[in-house]
Formats: structure tokens, sequence, C-alpha cells
């Protein structure tokens, strides 16, 4: 009975235990359940999106794989073009793959993307494949980075230590100790930047690149250099150069990963929104920002809450259901998981609000990314004419800052757009030549209109080049005036929409079209029939191509002012007080010179003004001036001289040199007074960092008379008008020497009918005959006509005249702006009574 009754009672305990424990394991049941049931739903969504992923790995990876190995040399189009034919072998071939399959959508991770935009990766789809090339190839990464938005996103990077927990070094080839850097990055697991590369590597880089590790004593060991160093698997490496266009050779690009980090139009236009918003709304820029950053961390922490419970699911032994602290966590996780994940939803609401905020000054930034990729092109016109990123936002800023400001946004648009578009054209136009100013007005006019897609891409090919995709095939209607290259582009310019039935109009009305060939001013001439109302001004240019192209620059010209207006076809008066104003210590100052062009005595001037005369040191380089310059330049900078380096285009050898001093060049250890400038003509050799750096100016003659006399009054003042006893006789006569000047200068635009041999007049004769004048005026008390035409025509500008006819020319000319019909009111200069002078 004792044994009946123990078992019975013990029997009893053990129903009481496993109810207790199926009550508990019910409890439990329900908080899992609980707990895991709101993840069902996206969990099984997950899986299925897995299993087709895991069907089509194939080629997926193989696309993702041929991506990082082959393309991140190449542009967005470029990209886009050979993976779709990637996709289109594959259909080919029956391989399984995803629709459209490609490098972001097979090996993104959404929170390390928010992770690198963050640290500044742009976030055009482009940027972001660069990132993951970087982040998964095995070949350590040399950047394309003409624009430096790479090199501050790697800094950015390794000062994070989320991301680089042992900070990063940042090194060039030109540092004496960079091979020492180098190691200590490889042995302590520091990051490694070598930045400014040029087309070739250094030979000591070479086991590194190739990753040459060995095991010796059971640890993993590199050679660099002359030392054995131990491996730290945390070591990354990274190179950038500033070459728009480099070459490399074979054997460099095999061992690295090229990867092309020049800015696209959507990442430019996105990081000038951001600039315009800071200025315009910087607290909601700041709110933004900080939301982006919460963002980024909530997301981390949700992705970790997540691998966290899928962790412990997996590891769990037993019945899950008995796992106390599994249940406890998962419960927890799942509270903090469902704050997070609201607060995060909360946060996406105000961030799209703000995005729409922000998105109303979207017309400014993408106004600012044409204006840039305008100028980024210039550099194919002349080597000389290159400009950074960094350079082009500070303008962006000043110019927001400057605009007139207006409580309508859509007038603070406007007001911005305008101002920064003739802001960057005044800018630009001091480091242009005189023979590129119009073109450049042209190319701006006709970006800004592209962008609007108020130009027909056709239409644009057509003027550029006279061709077309089709052409008809008629016969020439007026062999006697029309020749065989503007009968094909008539016949061309025909097949294109807006010009149908050109080609036959030509042929029944050759009379009438003839008028406009014959005519004076072509560009400004109505075209027969309806084509003027039929035609926009853009096309008009198309047709003038064809008939007379020798007027296309006038066309271009009235085109420019009737889209722009005026002030853009007339470009600034030369100053030097304003190029200083935009200098610093660190940017070099440079003139930029042509044919007979001497900036040395503006110069001079401008050091005097200054009080830098006695501070201002000059060399002319040439073979062995190289120490002398080294020399110079180091003094400078610690007793803030100026030096003016001339003609850098004839040393060439030492153009890398210059480079290196540049980049060392540091604001904390520099004199703030100190000042280099260069003169150079235009060089392909000349570095590319230093001309982007600088402030570049050419000092040409202007371009027309209109031009040249408003250069010769932008420096005078009233104290400068009245310097002599008859003030109204020198105003009178020095308006008649500055259009003189103009004149001289102008004929040479017309060759033989000009003058036999092209003279190269500068300021210097103007400056000498102008203070002759003052001084001849002073001296005698009747103004001495003979005195000043003998001087000016024959000794001033007479001396560079070698042809005996020109010098009688030149004379001529004289006494039509030196005599004494001058002193009259209504005297004019011609006989048509165009020109004449000022009351």
């Amino acid at each position: 009975l004792e044994a009946n009754f123990k078992e019975a009672n013990d029997k009893k305990e053990q129903l009481v235990f496993d109810v207790e424990q199926c009550r508990a394991r019910l409890d439990r049941a329900v908080k899992l359940m609980g707990g895991l049931g709101g993840e069902r739903t996206r969990w099984s969504k997950t899986c299925e999106d897995l299993t087709i992923s895991y069907d089509c790995l194939v080629g997926d990876a193989l696309v993702s794989a041929g991506s990082i190995s082959y393309l991140g040399v190449f542009t967005p189009d470029f990209r886009q073009s050979i993976v779709k034919s990637w996709q289109i072998r594959l259909e080919e071939l029956k391989l399984p793959h995803t629709f459209h399959c490609g490098l972001r959508s097979t090996l993104s991770e959404p929170v390390a993307i928010r992770q690198w935009t963050i640290c500044g990766l742009p976030q055009d789809s482009h940027s972001v494949e660069n990132g993951i090339i970087m982040s998964k190839g095995r070949r350590y990464p040399l950047l394309i980075d003409p624009q430096g938005q790479a090199n501050r996103y790697i800094k950015n990077m390794g000062k994070d230590t989320a991301i680089c927990a042992n900070d990063i070094d940042v090194i060039k080839l030109s540092d004496k100790n960079f091979l020492r850097t180098l190691e200590n990055g490889v042995r302590f697991g520091r990051w490694v930047l070598l930045e400014n590369i040029g087309e070739s590597l250094d030979a000591a880089l070479e086991p590194l690149l190739l990753q040459q590790k060995f095991k010796q004593g059971g640890t993993e060991m590199i050679k660099i250099g002359d030392s054995t160093i131990p491996w730290n698997d945390a070591f990354k490496f990274f190179m950038t150069t500033k070459l728009s266009n480099p070459h490399y050779a074979p054997e460099v690009c095999v061992k690295v990963s090229l990867i092309n980090f020049a800015i696209t139009f959507t990442g430019l236009e996105d990081q000038l929104l951001g600039v315009v918003v800071v200025e315009e709304m910087p607290e909601m820029e700041e709110k933004k920002n900080s939301l982006v950053v919460s963002n980024a961390r909530m997301r981390k922490e949700l992705q970790e809450l997540e691998d966290q419970i899928l962790f412990m699911l997996s590891n769990s032994t037993g019945n899950i259901l008995d796992d106390h602290k599994l249940i406890e966590t998962l419960a927890t996780s799942k509270i903090k998981s469902q704050e997070i994940t609201q607060k995060v939803q909360e946060a996406e609401v105000t961030e799209k609000q703000i995005d729409e905020s922000r998105n109303m000054y979207r017309p400014v930034a993408y106004r600012g990314s044409i204006l840039y990729f305008c100028i980024a092109d210039l550099a194919s016109v002349d080597p000389m004419y290159q400009y950074s990123l960094q350079w082009f936002r500070n303008l962006f800023v000043q110019a927001i800052r400057l605009a007139t400001a207006a409580e309508n946004i859509t007038t603070r648009i406007e007001n911005l757009n305008g101002f920064f578009t003739y802001y960057v054209y005044t800018n630009i136009c001091r480091s242009l030549f005189e023979r590129h100013k119009l073109l450049f007005s042209f190319l701006l006019t006709v970006r800004i209109l592209q962008g609007y897609d108020e130009i027909d891409a056709l239409e644009w090919m057509f003027l550029i080049s006279g061709k077309c995709l089709s052409s008809q095939s008629l016969a020439n209607p007026a062999p006697d005036w029309i020749d065989n290259r503007m009968w094909s582009e008539i016949c061309a310019l025909s097949t294109l929409p807006a010009f149908t039935g050109l080609a036959d109009s030509v042929a029944a009305r050759s009379s009438a079209w003839r008028v406009i060939y014959d005519c004076l001013e072509p560009h400004a001439a109505k075209l027969p029939e309806k084509w003027s109302e039929k035609l926009n001004s853009f096309q008009c240019l198309c047709v003038l191509r064809t008939l007379r192209a020798d007027k296309v620059p006038d066309g271009v010209l009235n085109y420019v002012i009737q889209k722009l207006g005026t002030q853009f076809v007339e470009p600034p008066p030369f100053d030097l007080m304003a190029c200083y104003k935009d200098s610093n210590v660190l940017s070099p100052l440079i003139f930029v010179l042509s044919k007979g062009s001497d900036p040395t005595k503006s110069f001079n001037e401008f050091a005097m003004k200054m009080k830098m005369d006695r501070k201002t040191r000059m060399l002319s380089l040439g073979q062995g001036q190289g120490p002398k310059a080294i020399k110079m330049i180091e003094e400078a900078t610690q007793k803030g001289n100026w030096v003016l380096l001339q003609n850098c285009h004839l040393f060439i050898s030492w153009l890398q040199e210059l480079e290196k001093i540049c980049e060392n060049l540091s604001v904390d250890s520099l004199h703030k007074d100190f000042r280099l400038w260069l003169t150079s003509m235009p060089c392909k050799e000349f570095p590319s960092s230093v001309l982007q750096s600088s402030v570049k100016m050419t000092n040409e003659p202007p371009k027309g008379l209109k031009a040249n006399l408003r250069s010769a009054y932008y420096k005078l003042n009233n104290d400068l008008l009245n310097v002599t006893n008859k003030p109204y006789e020198y105003k009178k006569l020095l308006f008649g020497l500055s259009f003189f000047h103009a004149v001289v200068q102008e004929r040479r635009l017309f060759g033989p009918l000009g003058w036999n041999i092209p003279y190269e007049f500068n300021d210097t004769d103007l400056d000498i005959s102008k203070g002759q004048l003052g001084l001849f005026l002073d001296q005698y008390d009747e103004v001495p006509w003979k005195v000043l035409n003998f001087l000016t025509s024959y000794i001033n500008y007479g001396g560079r005249v070698t042809d005996y006819i020109d010098l009688r020319t030149i004379d001529v000319i004289m006494k039509s702006f030196y005599n004494p019909g001058l002193l009259e009111d209504d005297y004019k200069f011609d006989q048509e009574g165009v020109f004449y002078s000022i009351e």
C-alpha cells in the first residue's frame, strides 16, 4: 500500500508538474507567437525572395562579378549599356538570372549604403555602385577623382571609428617617409590613403598591390621596400588621382581596381541642393542631416536585433519553449523593435516633408549643375581651362549670399539663377582668351536651353558639324552661287522635321535666297516665304550656316543677346584686384599668356598699389633655375613675400616639382601675405591640380571697339581725368586717343586690309601716349597738335611698325583723332557720322 501510495503520489506530483510546465510553455508559446507573429509575413516574403534569388544566383553573380572586375573605370551610361548587353546574352544562353539584375540589386546592403552616404558618398546610382565595388573588390582601389569627392568620402570613413577602428593616414608619393607610413599602416591595421598619384606607380608598392603575403613563424608577413612587416587584416589601402582622363599601362590596371569617381550630373545636383538649403534654410538642413543620421542608426539597430533573434533561434537546443532567456530576449527585442520601427516611420514622414520643402530650391541646384558641366568641358578647348569642384562650390555660395533677396520663393529662385549664371560668366571670362569668350557665352546659352529641352539634339549636331543622320539627293539649282558644300548641307538639313521642304524652297525661289546670300548682314535678314515665322532663332542659325558660314559668329552673338541678354557678350574688363581678392595663400595666381601679351607691367603696378613692391621676387624660369625658384618660394612662405615665376611653359621638366611644392603648402605654416604668381603660355603638361586650385587670368587686348574703350576708361576716375590744367581739352583728346588705340587694334582682324604686317600694339603704347598728352597740355598754352600727332603716330605706336606703308597709314589715321575739330561738341570720326566724340 505504501509503495502504491508513493507511486500514485509521485504520479500526481508529476502530473501537477506537467500541468504547470504545460501552462508555462503555453504562456511562453503565446509570447513566442506574439513576438514572432509580426515577422511572419515579412519573413515569408523574404523566404520566397531568397528562393528565387538562389535559383537565379548564377546569372546574378556573373553580372556582379563582371561589373566589379571590368566596369569600375567606365562612365554611368557605358556601364548601363554593357550590363544590358550581358543581360541580353544571359537570355540567349537561357541562364537563370533576375530581371534587370545588376551590381546594386544583387550586392547592395541598405544599412551600409546609408552609412556611406553619411560619410559623404553621393546618393546617385553611379556613386553607390562605386562604393559597392570598393567594398567587395579584392584588389585595392585606384580612384579617378578629378573633383576630390572620393578623397573626402574616404577621409570621412577613416574618421568614423565604427567603420575604421584604427584611424586613417593620408600620404603622397612626394612625402619623404611615405613608405614608413605605409609600413605602419600594414603593421597596426590602419587605413592608408595615397593621394594625387600620376600615371605611374612606385615600384615599392608592387608587393602590396599584388598582396604577396607569406607565412613566417605562423604569422602572415609581407615585404614592403626592404622591410618585412607582419600583416594585419584591418589594413586597407586606397589610391586617388586628380587626372580626369589618365592613361594607365595594362600592368598597372591588373594590379588595382580602377574606379571612375568623376562626379555625375545627379550627384552634383544633390550636393548643390544641400548647399543652397544650408544658406537659405539652415535649420531645415540641420534637421534633415540629423534625421538621416538617426534613421541610419535606428535601421542599424533594427538589423542587429533581427540578426540576434535569428541567431538565438538557430542556435537554440532542446525544446525552444523551455529556453526562458530566449523567450524573454525575444519579447524585449520585439518591444524595442516596434519602438524603433515606429520612430523610423515617423522620421521618414518628417524627412519626406523636409524633402518637399527642400525641393522648392531644386531649380537652383539644377542650374548650378548645368553650369558646372559646361565649364568642365572647357578643358577640351584649351588645357589651361580647368576648374575644381571646390572652387565652383565656393562661387555658388558667394552668389547665393550676394543675390537680391526676395520674400517670394519663386522670385528668389529667379534672382538666384540669374545672378549665379552671370557670376559664373564673369569669373570664367577673366581666365579665357578673347577668341574663346563668345564661344563660352554660346555654350552657356545652349547648355541652359538643353537643360530645359528647348534645343533639338539633331539640330545642335547639324549646327556644330554640318551633318545629319540622312540626306536628300537633289540637283543643285544654282551652281553659280550655291557651291557643293552649301547644297549638301541644305539637302541634309531638309531631312530634319522643322526644315522639311527647305531644299525645294531654295530650288524654287533661288533668287529670293540669293538676296540673303548677298546681304551684308544675313544674320539679321528675314528668310524668304514663311521660313522666318516657321523657324525659331536657333533653327535660323542652322540655315545661316548653310548659306553664309562666315556670319555664324555674328548670328551666335545675336542669339546669346536674345536668350540671355547683352551682358553675356560684354566680358568685364581685366581687374587684378578682384582676382587677388579671390585668391588665398594656397591658390597660385596664373597669368595665361598669349602672343604679345606681357602682364609684368600690370603686376608691378598692382604690387606698388598693395605696397608689396619691395617684397616681390621675380624669376624667369629656364634650365637650371629650379633650385633658385624653390629657395625663393621657401623664403617667401616665411617672410610673406610675393613670388612671380615667369614663363613656366619653358621649363616643363620642373612643373612636377612645382606641383609637389603647391601640394605641400599648408595654411598653418604660411605667412598670410604670401602669394605665388605664375605666367605661362597654354601648355598640356601644366599640372592639373595646380590649374584647378589656382586663380587664372588672361590680359589680352579686348575684342571690339566698345570693349577696348571700356577697358581704357575702366581704370580712370575723376581725379585722373582732371590731372592737367586743361581738363576740357584733356578729356576730349583722351577719348580720341583711346578711340585711336581701339581702331589700330581692331584693324588687325582684317589682315592686309588693316596692316600689311600684324603688329602687337598693347596698353603700354596707350599709357605712354596718355602720359605725354597730359605733360604737353600743361607745358603749352595752346594744344600742340603737330607734336602730339608725331609723338603718338611715329614714335609710340610707329616704333612697332616696320612697313613704311603701314607707318604712313597710322599717321593718316592719327590725324582723324588728333585735330582741332575734336574739341567741337558735334565732331564725327567718320563720314557716315556713326562714331562721334563725347560731349
